[in-house]
C-alpha cells in the first residue's frame, strides 16, 4: 500500500509539474505561433489563389508558382540572380573581412581595442534608410563624394552616374552592403575568437607557431560554429534585403537590381496581385530554410 501511494505521489507531481511547465511555456508558444507560424500558414493559403487583396479570390493551386519561374515579365529569376550575387560577395568579401578584424583585435587588449570595435561596429548601429541617404549623396553625379574624388585624382573619365546605369547599379548596392554589416559578423567572430583558451595559443607559439599559424591552426577551427552562423546570416540576409535597394535604385534601371523583396512590394502594391506576391513570401522562406540547411550540413562534412 505504502509503496501504490508513493508511486501515485511521484507520478501526481510529474502531472503538476508538467502543467507548470506547459502554462509557463504557453505564453511563449502563442507569441510564436501567433508571429511566425500563422502568417506562413496564411501566406501558403493565399498563394494558392489568384486574389487581389479585396475579392474572394479564385483558387488556381500551384499556377502562381509556375507562373513565378515562367513568365518573363515578373522577372523573378532575375530578382533571385541579384540576390544570390550579393551573398556571393558577402560571403567571400564581407566575412573574410570581418574575421580578418576579429583576429587582429582579439590579439589587442586596452582602449584601443574597443574603440576599433566601436569604430567598425558603428555602421551597424545606423539606421539603413540613414545609410542608403548617405551613399545616396556619395553616388551623386554632380556634387558625390566619389566623382569629385576621382576628378582630384585625374580620373574624371572614370565619373559616372552610379546607380542610374545598369552596369553599375547593382554594384552600388553590394558596397554599402558590405560596408554596413562587416562590424556585426566581426564582433560575432570577435566573440569567438576572445572565448579561445590562452593556454592554447601560448602552447603553439611555444611549439614555434607564428601568430598567422596559431589563427589558422588553432583560433579557426574553434570558431567553426560562428563561422556557420555568419554565413548562414550573410546568405538569408541577401536573400531577403530590402531597405538598401528600396532606397538607392528602387529596383531600377529597368529592374536591373530588383530583388524578390522588391519584387514581392510591387507585386502587393502597384499591381495588387496578392497571391502572387505570397507565392514570392513562400519562396524566400523555402530558399532561406534550404540554404540554411546545406550551410550547416557543408561545414558538417568539412568537420568530419
Amino acid at each position: 500500500m505504502n509503496e501504490n501511494k508513493v508511486k501515485n505521489e511521484k507520478r501526481k507531481r510529474k502531472i503538476e509539474e508538467g502543467i507548470a511547465i506547459f502554462v509557463f511555456l504557453l505564453p511563449g508558444l502563442l507569441l510564436f505561433v501567433g508571429i511566425l507560424i500563422a502568417p506562413i500558414a496564411v501566406s501558403v493559403y493565399r498563394s494558392m489563389y489568384d486574389w487581389n487583396g479585396f475579392s474572394e479570390g479564385t483558387f488556381i493551386g500551384f499556377s502562381n508558382y509556375i507562373e513565378l519561374f515562367t513568365n518573363g515579365s515578373i522577372k523573378f529569376v532575375n530578382s533571385l540572380k541579384n540576390s544570390l550575387i550579393l551573398a556571393f560577395f558577402s560571403v567571400f568579401v564581407q566575412l573574410p573581412l570581418a574575421l580578418g578584424l576579429a583576429l587582429l583585435l582579439g590579439r589587442r587588449e586596452g582602449r584601443k581595442e574597443r574603440a576599433f570595435l566601436s569604430i567598425f561596429f558603428m555602421p551597424v548601429l545606423i539606421s539603413t534608410v540613414v545609410i542608403g541617404q548617405l551613399w545616396l549623396k556619395i553616388y551623386n553625379p554632380d556634387y558625390g563624394l566619389l566623382n569629385r574624388f576621382l576628378d582630384a585624382v585625374n580620373l574624371g573619365n572614370l565619373k559616372h552616374v552610379w546607380v542610374g546605369d545598369v552596369k553599375t547599379a547593382l554594384g552600388s548596392i553590394i558596397v554599402p552592403t558590405v560596408w554596413q554589416y562587416v562590424g556585426y559578423h566581426m564582433l560575432l567572430m570577435y566573440a569567438g575568437v576572445k572565448g579561445v583558451d590562452i593556454d592554447l595559443r601560448e602552447a603553439a607559439m611555444l611549439d614555434g607557431a607564428t601568430k598567422w599559424q596559431v589563427d589558422k591552426y588553432v583560433v579557426i577551427p574553434i570558431i567553426k560554429p560562428i563561422l556557420r552562423v555568419s554565413v548562414i546570416f550573410a546568405v538569408t540576409g541577401s536573400l531577403k534585403t530590402y531597405d538598401l535597394v528600396r532606397i538607392l535604385t528602387e529596383g531600377g534601371p529597368f529592374q536591373s537590381t530588383e530583388v524578390p523583396s522588391t519584387l514581392l512590394e510591387n507585386m502587393l502594391f502597384l499591381r495588387n496581385r496578392y497571391g502572387m506576391g505570397s507565392t514570392i513570401s513562400v519562396m524566400l522562406i523555402l530558399l532561406c530554410f534550404a540554404f540554411a540547411l546545406l550551410i550547416t550540413a557543408a561545414f558538417r562534412e568539412k568537420d568530419e
